[in-house]
């Protein structure tokens, strides 16, 4: 059973970056296209990137484009997610996830929006918070 584990989340100023990494406490991520999703506060759950086993495929959200990449080590094993010009809206719980669909990621083309449906063995998140 994969089990995944992010870290890097912290207090940041706005304007700030931070590099957040998903690993796998149990088993491989290597034969997994790995997903990215935050929740703020009050809210629901969105994604924000994938990116296949390969790492030659990355899908981004309407809201990530931009200022999100994705990138994965597979000698490593892990998939980080960094994060720039941070701002107070970036505020909220990231988690990393396994594609249902094994090395590829699902995304709606149209919408550019995941679906947690597509997505399992979520990890505890880390927790973003971007202040000043």
């Amino acid at each position: 059973q994969l089990q995944l584990v992010e870290s890097g989340g912290g207090l940041v100023q706005p304007g700030g970056s931070l590099r957040l990494t998903c690993a796998a406490s149990r088993s491989t991520l290597d034969y997994f296209a790995i997903g990215w999703f935050r929740q703020a506060p009050g809210a629901e759950r969105e994604g924000l990137s994938c990116i296949s086993t390969s790492g030659s495929i990355t899908k981004y959200s309407e809201s990530a484009r931009g200022r999100f990449t994705i990138s994965r080590d597979n000698t490593k094993k892990i998939v980080t997610l960094e994060i720039t010009n941070l701002k107070p809206e970036d505020t909220a719980d990231y988690f990393c996830a396994a594609s249902v669909w094994g090395a590829i990621c699902e995304m709606d083309e149209v919408t550019r929006t995941f679906k947690l449906a597509d997505f399992n063995s979520w990890g505890q998140g880390t927790r973003v918070s971007v202040s000043s």
